[in-house]
């Protein structure tokens, strides 16, 4: 979109939020760039140029404005819509994979060479990995300046930098500002200090979002001890790269409220990708609402309660075996099966606020387990070890990188996995935009009190003129039925 000077330039103008994320604005005399909802008065249209990212401006020699925040912008919508290299490099760097794998780990993880990835980033956001992920690096180590009391040599090496001198040369160059200047404007506009150990920040999103499904589905679905629902927080356990976290999610005007305890503060930038990913926070829901208000059908959902978020997961290996264990059971049902295995083969953690007692089992631990000592259908059992062995030996992978119609063939060819499942999984593990569940139960309810096509072939015909959103038709079709999934829990 930054290509496009005369729509930038009236979103600048009208100071758009809805932009924010998609493009950047760059101030040519003060060297300063802004997101295009900034509120300050916008300059000359001869004094701005318009940039894809953050990191592309920053290479470029822009700050970033200290009254926008634009380093705190919602990511761009199109890395969660699109499953081509560029958007799952994307998806991989906001998980870390640069820090902890270096270009050459991203590029192996999607089968290019880096040159090649380097090329492909460079032409469509202007900068490439090691640019993108420093951007992102800075971000993390402006959070922890100005949320945590750490030591600022804990800090830089928590955030990803190399050297203490990195981290202090980075952050003024795209702060204007030394990371002890950082920290002393944050306290002065601070509140109460928070808990020892605890982040606390506010993670932004494009209004508008309807908090009712996304946060009443994951409560009426959550694995007790991993998940819970509490003092209006959705609670749960994270298993990350160098230890584990917990985190509550608040749903607040304006942002989600994010707290996080962590045993390893270089998880922090992880923890924040996985958060947003799990309530789909970087869509654009303008967008899709407009598409699905277009069917007269569809309309009357969309306005009575816009701004559907698709819940997905922290863990795409955690929600496929929870799909196994959900086939054809009650939510309920489903609940009691996967917290069993969790007593039996998760990994302990103390929970200081709450009653979370562990981590989801891996697939490694899952790998060694009696089928004979599940409470399931012979058939079923099959099912689930099945699967767990091909996740646990890496010949399946449920990840932001993975592509989603390679994913969609692998889980075909498994025993006991039928369409229902797999485009489960896609919506929710995978992050399909398109997914579409045609012979769920609510979805040929609603389906059947709307005046929608009764047979899946005939409504998946229908759903054609909904793409590329149609999981997000299925949340809308979903409120249909009075179900806890629909409801914020009282």
């Amino acid at each position: 979109m930054h290509t496009d000077t005369e729509r930038c330039v009236r979103a600048v103008r009208s100071k758009d939020a809805r932009f924010d994320g998609w493009f950047f604005t760059a101030v040519l005399t003060t060297r300063i760039y802004c997101r295009p909802s900034c509120p300050v008065v916008p300059p000359k249209v001869e004094n701005m140029t318009f940039l894809p990212s953050a990191a592309a401006c920053q290479q470029a020699g822009f700050r970033a404005c200290k009254r926008c925040r634009p380093d705190t912008s919602p990511g761009s919508p199109q890395w969660n819509a699109r499953a081509d290299s560029v958007a799952r490099a994307m998806r991989l760097i906001a998980d870390g994979v640069v820090d902890r794998e270096g270009v050459a780990g991203l590029a192996a993880r999607l089968g290019y060479s880096a040159r090649q990835i380097e090329r492909q980033l460079l032409a469509e956001l202007g900068a490439g990995p090691l640019a993108l992920a420093r951007s992102q690096r800075a971000q993390t180590a402006r959070l922890l300046i100005e949320t945590t009391g750490l030591p600022m040599a804990e800090v830089a090496f928590a955030a990803g930098f190399s050297s203490i001198r990195t981290f202090n040369d980075t952050v003024r160059e795209v702060f204007g500002l030394a990371p002890g200047e950082l920290r002393t404007r944050a306290a002065r506009g601070s509140g109460p200090a928070a808990t020892p150990g605890v982040i606390a920040l506010r993670l932004p999103y494009r209004a508008p979002l309807n908090p009712s499904n996304l946060f009443g589905h994951l409560a009426a679905t959550a694995v007790p001890g991993v998940e819970e629902w509490r003092d209006g927080a959705y609670r749960r356990t994270l298993t990350l790269p160098h230890g584990h976290g917990i985190v509550s999610l608040t749903p607040r005007p304006g942002h989600i409220a994010c707290r996080l305890l962590l045993t390893d503060p270089r998880d922090l930038t992880q923890a924040i990708s996985r958060c947003r990913w799990l309530l789909d926070l970087d869509a654009d829901p303008v967008a899709v609402d407009e598409q699905l208000r277009a069917d007269p059908l569809l309309a009357p959902l969309v306005d009575e309660a816009p701004g559907r978020r698709v819940p997905r997961t922290v863990d795409g290996a955690e929600f496929a075996v929870r799909a196994v264990l959900g086939q054809q059971v009650s939510t309920a049902a489903a609940r009691t099966h996967a917290a069993r295995l969790v007593t039996a083969h998760g990994t302990p953690v103390d929970d200081p606020e709450g009653g979370l007692t562990h981590l989801f089992p891996t697939p490694q631990a899952l790998a060694g387990l009696d089928p004979e000592a599940l409470a399931l259908p012979r058939t079923r059992r099959t099912t689930l070890t099945t699967l767990v062995a091909a996740l646990a030996d890496d010949s399946l992978r449920l990840g932001t990188d993975t592509d989603w119609e390679r994913a969609r063939a692998e889980l075909t060819a498994l025993p006991g996995f039928g369409p229902w499942t797999v485009e489960v999984i896609a919506m929710r593990a995978l992050g399909d935009p398109d997914a579409f569940l045609p012979t769920d139960l609510g979805i040929r309810r609603a389906a059947a009190q709307l005046g929608l096509p009764a047979t899946p072939a005939a409504l998946t015909a229908r759903a054609t003129h909904w793409r590329p959103w149609r999981a997000y038709a299925v949340q809308y079709l979903w409120t249909v039925d009075d179900h806890p999934i629909n409801h914020l829990p009282a």
